[in-house]
């Protein structure tokens, strides 16, 4: 169970002021390289809550991370003009969150939307960047994933309990991730829905749907391998779920052989996005910190 004594809750203002929440774990005077955790799309700092525990309480090294919730997500405020809910927008934000945090490197773990801002980051301000993980993300995107997520961001039905919710994304996402048992949906649905006024509301702002209800799937999406390339100079885990309909397996054999100092790792039995909670999970990022870290030093 998350409790509040696990991380401090951090409140920053965007540039057009707008509140933005992160999650901050461990050790603020930690000398340790920090974590840096970007959600998915319509996902917010929670996901990343066993994977900071395990790197903020870790007992040879206990080090900072900060999970952040994007505009329009979780404790973050919504934004009037859905028409914000945009990477650049969104890049923004995470520099002015980085500054106000006092991070000035860091190892950054991006989950499918995130690991796209890693990459503008890696454009934008590439000394920020000491290592990263991509999860379920790349510089090609495949269109069936968008697809089906499109089908589902603001327009799940409202479970009357966790359990409904862990029902409703069981039928959903079952082919994706068969091998989730009861306690598994569970989580993901206290990750996707939110008590507010004593009834389970997402937990986003339903305008995102318009986002991608402006995407013209049937248009080639553009390919960033210019950006990933600006990645070249860290120590790289890239991550694939074995179900991923998002990062094809031909498009992670590509990032292993671009990138000069690639891991790529599938993770059997998940989909999109995968869980970075499970022991094998943390040591794999963990060693992956240790490798930047050196580097970076």
């Amino acid at each position: 169970m998350t409790t509040q004594a696990d991380f401090s809750s951090l409140f920053i203002g965007a540039r057009d002021g707008l509140k933005l929440h992160a999650r901050d774990y461990g050790p603020l005077a930690s000398r340790a390289l920090p974590i840096v955790c970007l959600p998915g799309f319509a996902r917010t700092a929670a996901d990343f809550h066993e994977l900071a525990l395990a790197l903020s309480q870790d007992a040879e090294k206990p080090r900072r991370v900060l999970a952040l919730d994007y505009r329009g997500r979780g404790r973050s405020d919504y934004d009037k003009i859905w028409k914000n809910y945009d990477i650049r927008v969104e890049l923004d934000d995470l520099m002015q969150v980085l500054t106000a945090a006092g991070i000035e490197s860091a190892v950054f773990v991006g989950t499918s939307r995130g690991g796209l801002l890693t990459m503008a980051l890696a454009a934008a301000r590439p000394a920020v960047i000491k290592g990263a993980v991509l999860n379920d993300v790349g510089p090609v995107i495949d269109a069936r994933g968008l697809l089906r997520i499109r089908g589902y961001v603001g327009k799940l039905p409202l479970p009357r309990s966790f359990s409904e919710g862990a029902e409703i994304l069981k039928r959903l996402s079952d082919q994706q991730f068969p091998r989730f048992g009861e306690a598994e949906w569970e989580m993901m649905a206290r990750r996707t829905w939110t008590e507010r006024d004593g009834r389970l509301v997402p937990d986003y702002d339903p305008n995102l749907m318009k986002v991608l209800e402006e995407l013209d799937l049937e248009a080639p999406l553009p390919v960033l391998w210019t950006y990933f390339a600006g990645l070249n100079g860290v120590p790289l885990l890239a991550i694939r779920g074995e179900n991923s309909d998002l990062l094809a397996e031909k498009t992670l054999k590509e990032m292993g052989e671009r990138h000069p100092d690639c891991e790529i790792f599938v993770a059997p039995g998940q989909g999109h996005a995968p869980l970075l909670g499970a022991k094998d999970m943390v040591r794999r990022i963990g060693k992956l910190i240790n490798r930047a870290e050196r580097l970076a030093a």
